[in-house]
């Protein structure tokens, strides 16, 4: 079953106007193939549900949008990158706990 406070970013144009905005957005680069990714998903999913509203979750397939990927250097996944006012202000390299991801955020907020 698809959470539905996290948006799945298709376009590089959805995901610029996503970004863009003042709430913040914690973008996690994945891909299916990757055993880490698929670890920290419901951890992932989990801040979705507990920030929303307050924050944006986003997933980038990597497979599906290289170009995004390439823009921001993911030379690893999985990556999480939080964005505010379009800009980079923090990122994670790799499977991290929940508690390091709230402290992403909560920096941001």
């Amino acid at each position: 079953m698809a959470n539905e406070n996290v948006i799945h970013i298709g376009s590089e144009e959805a995901f610029d106007q996503l970004i863009a905005g003042d709430t913040p957005v914690l973008v996690d680069f994945w891909a299916t193939w990757c055993g880490p990714c698929r670890m920290i998903a419901p951890i992932v999913e989990e801040i979705a549900n507990a920030y929303a509203g307050k924050a944006i979750v986003a997933k980038v397939d990597v497979d599906e949008q290289g170009e995004l990927a390439q823009r921001y250097r993911v030379m690893n996944i999985p990556t999480l990158m939080l964005f505010k006012q379009g800009q980079l202000v923090d990122k994670a390299i790799g499977a991290r706990p929940k508690v390091a991801l709230e402290q992403m955020l909560n920096k941001a907020l």
